[in-house]
């Protein structure tokens, strides 16, 4: 069973570099700091313009009848009740909203609670997730989709429809999103998933549109790891079926995909430069403020000019920060990209992630204060670094942040949201 999402890459290398990348100062000089000048080569529709949260939806437990039945990426020994030994996640949720939840081996939470857990596999847990997004400004989910052709296949597609049928209860714009991780015959299985299941939910009123056209993404073409070994022609054949079959392609891309840097291998230039958007990923690529400001410069500023060149859409991260690495600063981290893309003339945003409590990144509600985690557990609540933090300040926070991105804030690099309603 695959634990986490995706493998951090090493940001050593990146960190090293002294050089900004080739034309990034002249793009810098032109950057307008305080006003939201957004380029985007489309006009504003499901992504473009919105803010987009990647959706794992991906936790199942035993007994809530979802076919793999097992603690689907809650436990590391995945046939065994989640506990302090056998964990897979670094963050504790708040289940006060779910209508159902598991009793797992972890000890009781700090204020008594007995220490129960969510199922994606529930409507109701779905319904209440993009409830969430609809009150908080996330437009759209992208909802991932691994190999579905092993063990949680089935699951996956049940999680699939439950999307369908929350989002068009609540107004939410959905789209799948394939993550090929892993994933050793890629080349011919995504596109006959696509054409034999996902296509058929392009149907639906609350698939995302963008240009007239439902919107697919793939995450990972061209890392520099062995997670993902396909060959650049491989890779360049699966974007042109998809643009065949009249879809508008996303690309979660390498964080240096414009200069073929350090997590990107070579050759995948014309790969990168034929998909219709572009986000290059961030996770475990940076984890304080000034980290943010050093990509602003190295990379967003001068991909944002890339992209416009070429009429690519381009739609790079937001993340919260890793909560138990104490990344967060009570939101100053994640503000802090927010306003580095407002700066820049950004339009579109991609949180990374929606309810990734297995790294740590999520803006889903999580426990607010220690007597919310399990006893003995280690876990770090959001009030870590001694600001109180409501549950929900993370989706509060994204609300602002598009906000500012549209236009509709004032760009500012002063957090406008407080911890606490």
């Amino acid at each position: 069973m695959t634990i986490s999402r995706r493998s951090f890459l090493s940001l050593s290398a990146a960190v090293a570099a002294t050089a900004a990348a080739p034309g990034a100062a002249s793009a810098l000089a032109s950057a307008a700091p305080g006003t939201a000048g957004a380029a985007a080569a489309s006009p504003p529709c499901d992504v473009v313009g919105k803010i987009t949260a990647g959706y794992q939806g991906w936790f199942a437990c035993r007994g809530d009848g979802a076919p793999i039945n097992l603690w689907w990426h809650w436990a590391r020994q995945a046939d065994q009740a989640p506990s302090i030994s056998n964990s897979a996640i670094k963050s504790w949720p708040d289940v006060r909203e779910y209508a159902a939840t598991y009793q797992t081996g972890f000890p009781a939470l700090n204020d008594g609670r007995a220490a129960r857990l969510f199922s994606s596999y529930d409507q109701q847990t779905v319904d209440v997730h993009l409830r969430w997004m609809a009150e908080n400004g996330i437009h759209t989910a992208a909802l991932q989709r691994f190999n579905p052709f092993g063990a949680e296949g089935p699951t996956r597609d049940a999680v699939a429809g439950r999307v369908r049928s929350a989002a068009e209860r609540t107004g939410v714009k959905y789209y799948v999103m394939y993550d090929v991780s892993d994933w050793h015959e890629m080349r011919s299985q995504i596109t006959q998933d696509w054409a034999t299941k996902m296509s058929a939910h392009t149907g639906s009123s609350a698939y995302a549109r963008q240009n007239g056209k439902p919107v697919v993404g793939i995450w990972g073409f061209g890392f520099d790891d062995p997670q993902r070994p396909f060959s650049p022609q491989e890779c360049q054949e699966v974007v042109d079926w998809f643009k065949g079959q009249g879809c508008y392609v996303m690309g979660g891309v390498p964080t240096w995909w414009r200069t073929e840097g350090d997590d990107s291998r070579d050759g995948f230039a014309g790969v990168y430069r034929s998909f219709d958007m572009i986000s290059p990923w961030l996770v475990g690529r940076i984890g304080n403020v000034a980290g943010a400001d050093d990509f602003y410069g190295r990379a967003t500023v001068p991909d944002l000019a890339e992209c416009t060149r070429l009429g690519i859409d381009y739609q790079p991260c937001v993340l919260p920060g890793d909560l138990q690495e104490r990344q967060r600063a009570h939101g100053d981290f994640m503000w802090r990209q927010f306003y580095n893309h407002a700066r820049a003339g950004v339009a579109s945003a991609y949180i990374s992630m929606f309810d990734e409590y297995n790294e740590g990144n999520q803006i889903a509600k999580t426990a607010a204060t220690a007597g919310d985690v399990p006893a003995g557990s280690g876990i770090w609540a959001l009030d870590e670094d001694g600001t109180a933090c409501s549950s929900d300040y993370y989706l509060r926070l994204t609300n602002d942040g598009g906000r500012m991105l549209r236009g509709e804030l004032p760009v500012t690099a002063s957090r406008p949201t407080r911890p606490q309603p």
